[in-house]
């Protein structure tokens, strides 16, 4: 029983020595921003001051929240997102705050439904959408304002 004792006692003081840990994981970490998102952000300003129209899809009629995005992830890097906000988030890559990226996708409740408004986020907690209130497509910050208490969730297309 002594022996016993000794024994697991050496076995326990030498797991308190296995070297430096083991790194974790890291579950947020994500490769350095493509080069596609950049020429999202990009065309995405380019349409800053466009006007806003319900159904719009092109900026020559009319742009609404997904018809831009659409435009948007279309024209600048061939990518085809169709649908409503909702069937946006369906698709991409779940993001948390902390990893979020210029290019990607940012949905608010705006209308006591999920995902129901959706924008570009562009860096520095701010965001280019199409809002129908003053109609025109412009830029909103997350934390600050109307949006921020509206925030849903963000989703990639580019991981």
């Amino acid at each position: 029983m002594h022996r016993l004792l000794i024994l697991l006692a050496l076995a326990l003081a030498g797991c308190g020595h296995l070297g430096v840990p083991p790194t974790p994981p890291a579950a947020s970490a994500r490769p350095a921003v493509d080069a596609r998102a950049h020429d999202v952000v990009m065309f995405a300003l380019g349409l800053v001051d466009t006007d806003y129209r319900f159904g719009g899809k092109n900026p020559a009629a009319g742009l609404d929240c997904s018809g831009m995005v659409s435009y948007v992830f279309s024209k600048a890097v061939g990518l085809d997102l169709q649908g409503s906000a909702a069937d946006m988030a369906r698709r991409g890559q779940p993001v948390g705050t902390s990893g979020l990226r210029p290019g990607d996708l940012v949905f608010f409740n705006t209308r006591n439904r999920p995902r129901s408004h959706v924008g570009i986020y562009i860096g520095d907690n701010r965001f280019v959408h199409a809002p129908n209130s003053n109609g025109k497509v412009r830029t909103e910050s997350l934390t600050h304002g109307w949006f921020a208490t509206r925030f849903e969730e963000a989703r990639t297309y580019f991981d």
